[in-house]
């Protein structure tokens, strides 16, 4: 695809590019936006930002439109994109005057080797009014398409937790998710200084501390996935599923404190089925300043490479559909199809299943998702308790708001939080 990158701004070039890639490859923003605005100016960054991710918290209800506006006339990905980029400055942005705004739409299909479809892009846009907009009558498919979340998932939310509770759910997944971080390792003394007197840093100030590895990003419900693990003095540790390595490193940090436990000789082990997902763990660690660990590749559905009884405590934070971190990761709801749950579970039992074998007894067992789905959660953790009566689970020390009996669960419209489950699971001694 041809692009000449003088012909358009930075910000809206670099959306257009990021949103082809998630489109186009089931790329996830968080991984794209960071490498593209480092390029960027300040001003080009918070517009890029901005302009991709209202994009994709917004994609059904733009596509709405865009079906109403071109009457259902088939258009190719990259002419959608535009169109899409350009409606959302228009009806959710203030800043640009609407001329522009088409202008710019026009100049990026340009550049991006449609120039046959200039005078669509421009015939579309000048087109919209709120007032042809005419949404379906049905509640459900409405609502699918206003809070732009698939249908399927709009209807297992409201069997799941009530039509009020999805209503409120769908519109925090919406909202922009504040950048949550901890100290690590590197943090100053100045440093925890700086942040404890003023009462926010700036997104470029935060950026900065944590290219510096100073702070380390992490949603708060994830950080309180890793409190929970508890290692007493000499335990031995495995993260069977460690990628990309943000509770890993913050299950040791929150050790650091307990010298006796680094001078023991006790196991810290990280294991993922990628080795490219070990080269990210190593470099955070690297970069978090964590030591005295190993990481291992291993296909955790299959059985594992230790002997029984190996470990005293294992977090499973098992792979998973991620629909409790849509609000971080617009995309997700796109990549989903209702098949995927069945498939998870599946994978998640087995995992489960393969951890307790090289559980010691009277181990810990932390089985963890950033899920909200049944399916993926209370069903795989009481099917796994029904067929193992050696094992039974343990409340958690938490506020009484984030539990369940026994389990664990966060959610972004309550909790202000990713949406996470977790289960302590512990091994009877005899």
């Amino acid at each position: 695809m041809p692009i000449n990158k003088n012909k358009i701004s930075p910000a809206r070039l670099a959306s257009f590019q990021v949103l082809h890639r998630i489109e186009k490859d089931k790329a996830f923003s968080s991984i794209l936006l960071p490498k593209v605005e480092e390029k960027l100016s300040q001003k080009d960054r918070k517009l890029c930002h901005k302009i991709c991710l209202g994009v994709l918290r917004k994609r059904i209800f733009l596509d709405e439109i865009i079906k109403t506006l071109t009457q259902g006339k088939k258009t190719d990905l990259e002419i959608k994109i535009i169109l899409r980029i350009g409606l959302y400055q228009l009806i959710f942005l203030d800043k640009v005057p609407s001329h522009a705004v088409v202008n710019e739409s026009v100049n990026l299909a340009e550049v991006c080797g449609k120039t046959k479809a200039k005078g669509f892009v421009n015939a579309v846009l000048r087109s919209y009014s709120p007032e042809k907009i005419v949404l379906p009558q049905d509640t459900i498919k409405r609502l699918s398409i206003t809070e732009s979340h698939p249908q399927f998932l709009v209807e297992r939310w409201i069997n799941q937790f009530g039509f009020d509770e999805t209503v409120e759910l769908l519109k925090a997944n919406n909202e922009e998710a504040g950048l949550d971080f901890r100290f690590t390792a590197r943090t100053s003394a100045t440093t925890k200084d700086l942040l404890c007197k003023r009462s926010a840093l700036s997104r470029d100030e935060l950026l900065k501390l944590s290219d510096q590895g100073e702070i380390y990003f992490q949603d708060k419900a994830s950080q309180m996935v890793a409190s929970l693990v508890e290692l007493n003095a000499g335990e031995n540790f495995l993260d069977l599923c460690c990628a990309p390595g943000g509770k890993f490193t913050l299950v040791h940090y929150l050790l650091s404190e307990k010298l006796e436990h680094q001078k023991s000789k006790a196991l810290f082990v990280g294991a993922d089925i990628f080795l490219r997902r070990l080269m990210t763990v190593r470099e955070n660690c690297q970069k978090l300043g964590v030591e005295n660990y190993q990481l291992l590749a291993c296909d955790a559905e299959k059985e594992l490479p230790f002997k029984d009884e190996s470990f005293d405590v294992i977090l499973v934070d098992a792979p998973c559909s991620g629909t409790g971190t849509i609000r971080r990761n617009p995309e997700i709801r796109y990549f989903l199809k209702e098949s995927d749950f069945v498939t998870l579970s599946e994978k998640q039992f087995k995992i489960l299943e393969n951890a307790s074998k090289i559980l010691k007894k009277g181990g810990r067992l932390i089985y963890s998702t950033c899920s909200l789905e049944t399916e993926e959660n209370e069903n795989v953790v009481n099917t796994f308790l029904q067929k193992h009566k050696d094992f039974s689970p343990v409340e958690p020390n938490l506020p009484q708001n984030l539990t369940s009996y026994p389990f664990v669960r966060t959610f972004p419209h309550k909790d202000k939080t990713d949406g996470f489950f977790v289960a302590i699971l512990k091994k009877h001694a005899s």
